[in-house]
C-alpha cells in the first residue's frame, strides 16, 4: 500500500516559496518549542519534534528539496514506483513479504524517497521478495532502515522501543512483534545498529535475517555536530567583541561560562575541551566550538547615534585601510 503524502510546507509552517533561511528559521522556532526537554507534554512534544525533524530533513536539504517538489502531492497518480521497485521479477513459487516497522522517528513516505538504504533496501515499509519454498533452508532477508536520535540520546545513550508488523500477501497473515533497540552513548550519524533475528523469517528452517538500523541525527535548534564535536553560534554586540566579556551558554549538558577576549572577530571558533559529545566506546569526549556571530543593531536611538558618531570620529581605525 502506497505511504501517505507529507506536506513538510504545512508541518513547518512555510510558504512554498520559503528560502533556505525562512525554512531554517521555521525549523528552530518550532524544535524550541516541541523539544522533549521543553515541551509540557514530552510525549505529544516528542512526535511533534521528530515530524519536525522529518520536514526539516528534507526542505533543509536542496537535493532532497527538489526532489520533494517534483513529487508534488500527486506523486502516486504520476507513475512513482512503489516501495520495492527494482527488485528481481517475482521467481515462480516465491512470494513478497511486507514489512512495516514504527518507533524509529521517520514516515513510511520519508524513508520511502529519503531513507537512503544502504544495501538496497530503504524504509521502514517496504517489500522483499523470499525464495521459492520448495528450496532448501534459508537465511531470512535483512531488512535496512533509518532510525532518528536526538542529541540527547547520543549523550547519554538511550533504550528505544519498536515495533516490526509482516504481512504475507500470499496468506494475508499480519505479524507484529515488538522489541527494544539500544542506542549507544556516543553514537555517532551513519551508524549502524545491529538487531540480530529481526529481519525476514527464514525459510525452510533457515535462521531469520537482522534488522539494521543506520542512525541519522536529529536536527537541534542550536548545535551542529560534526563527528563527536558540537558546534554552536554565539551571537554577539560589536563591543562585547572588541573589549571582551563573558557569556552564560546552555551547552548539551548544562551551562557554559565562554570566555570572549578582547578583539574577537566575526566567524573566529572558540573552543572548549571536552564539551562535546560521547566519543564512541571511549571516556572521552569531543570539544564544543563556539562561532562568533557579530550583530548590528536594527535601529539606534537619536543618543546612539551619536556616540556612535563620535567612535567613529575618534577611532583610528580603518577598515579598507
Amino acid at each position: 500500500m502506497p505511504a501517505a503524502f507529507k506536506d513538510y510546507y504545512e508541518i513547518l509552517g512555510v510558504k512554498r516559496t520559503a528560502t533556505a533561511d525562512e525554512i531554517k528559521s521555521a525549523f528552530r522556532k518550532l524544535a524550541r518549542k516541541y523539544h522533549p526537554d521543553i515541551a509540557a507534554d514530552k510525549k505529544a512534544g516528542e512526535a511533534k519534534f521528530k515530524e519536525i525533524n522529518e520536514a526539516y530533513e528534507v526542505l533543509g536539504d536542496p537535493d532532497n528539496r527538489k526532489k520533494y517538489d517534483q513529487l508534488g502531492e500527486n506523486w502516486n497518480a504520476q507513475g512513482v514506483p512503489p516501495p520495492g521497485a527494482g527488485f528481481p521479477p517475482r521467481q515462480p513459487g516465491a512470494h513478497a513479504e511486507e514489512f512495516h516497522f514504527e518507533g524509529t522517528g521517520f514516515s513510511d513516505f520519508f524513508e520511502q524517497f529519503f531513507g537512503h538504504g544502504f544495501n538496497g533496501f530503504s524504509g521502514s515499509g517496504g517489500t522483499f521478495r523470499a525464495a521459492p519454498r520448495d528450496t532448501g533452508p534459508r537465511h531470512g532477508h535483512d531488512i535496512e532502515g533509518s532510525i532518528l536520535v536526538t542529541l540527547e540520546e547520543a549523550m547519554n545513550g538511550s533504550i528505544r522501543s519498536l515495533s516490526l508488523q509482516t504481512e504475507d500477501p500470499a496468506t494475508g497473515e499480519v505479524h507484529t512483534e515488538s522489541f527494544k533497540v539500544r542506542i549507544p552513548k556516543g553514537a555517532l550519524e551513519g551508524q549502524v545498529i545491529r538487531v540480530p533475528g529481526k529481519g525476514g523469517a527464514g525459510l525452510n528452517g533457515g535462521e531469520p535475517g537482522h534488522l539494521f538500523l543506520r542512525i541519522r541525527l536529529a536536527s537541534h535548534p542550536d548545535f551542529r555536530p560534526l563527528g563527536a564535536d558540537l558546534y554552536a553560534d554565539l551571537p554577539l554586540a560589536p563591543w562585547e567583541a572588541v573589549l571582551g566579556t563573558t557569556v552564560r551558554l546552555h551547552g548539551i549538558d548544562g551551562d557554559l561560562n565562554v570566555k570572549i577576549p578582547p578583539g574577537t572577530v566575526n566567524g573566529q571558533k572558540l573552543r572548549l575541551r571536552g564539551r562535546g559529545l560521547p566519543k564512541p566506546k571511549s571516556e572521552e569526549r569531543g570539544d564544543f566550538y563556539v562561532v562568533v556571530d557579530l550583530q548590528l543593531p536594527d535601529q539606534v536611538s537619536p543618543a546612539e547615534k551619536e556616540l556612535w558618531q563620535q567612535l567613529g570620529q575618534a577611532s583610528h581605525f580603518n577598515p579598507r585601510g
